[in-house]
């Protein structure tokens, strides 16, 4: 049954894509568990539409399945930029159940949690390899940039020669270092904000506008 779902959503996406707006394009947002992807995608969708995409939660893997907020009109100087928004879940080389029993969840959730985020993980993958017009790569800039699913992801997103803004996020907090995550990728575009607390939110706009438009 996942392979003819799986199956069928990949034909809905084509056909989507054959029918949509030419100049509608598809961002999705990635990077590891706990970025903040879906706190940037609820804060554009809110600042744009008044809607938000999903729940968020300082469990990891709380988006296990990629939510889509189509039709986010941006608009930045006089110019429009129609995009669909793809909260993708954190990518990871490994899911540990144990992981969300040190959230005080029982075994039995933990177990079918841990399961879902691996299917997430797939799904992601999927759509990055074959679905999307751009990226958004947010990461935690207290934590450390150079991580193996990180220099994977990146290199995918090169490989198909995507438009891509790096995402230095949680910049609210002491430990911040937003020099270490541009010294990761200094090939690309790189910008600090704070999606929880709306900060530097114009120029993220800004350079959405410019890069995906």
């Amino acid at each position: 049954m996942g392979m003819i779902t799986e199956l069928r959503n990949s034909i809905n996406r084509t056909l989507g894509r054959l029918f949509a707006d030419a100049d509608q394009k598809r961002i999705g947002i990635y990077g590891p568990p706990n970025a903040g992807k879906t706190t940037l995608a609820n804060r554009i969708a809110r600042d744009w539409t008044g809607d938000a995409v999903g729940p968020e939660s300082q469990i990891p893997h709380e988006t296990r399945k990629t939510r889509r907020k189509e039709n986010v009109e941006i608009e930045r100087d006089g110019k429009t930029v129609d995009i669909d928004i793809v909260d993708t879940p954190g990518v990871t080389t490994k899911v540990d159940y144990e992981e969300f029993m040190d959230h005080d969840m029982e075994e039995e959730d933990a177990i079918r949690r841990s399961r879902e985020a691996t299917e997430g993980v797939a799904e992601a993958m999927h759509w990055l390899r074959e679905d999307v017009d751009g990226v958004l790569y947010v990461l935690d800039s207290t934590e450390d940039p150079f991580t193996q699913v990180n220099t994977m992801l990146v290199g995918i997103i090169e490989s198909r020669d995507l438009p891509v803004l790096i995402l230095a996020n949680k910049t609210d907090l002491e430990a911040s270092n937003v020099k270490r995550i541009g010294d990761a990728f200094p090939q690309h575009r790189m910008l600090s904000m704070s999606a929880l607390e709306g900060d530097n939110m114009d120029e993220v706009y800004d350079a959405i506008a410019e890069t995906f438009g």
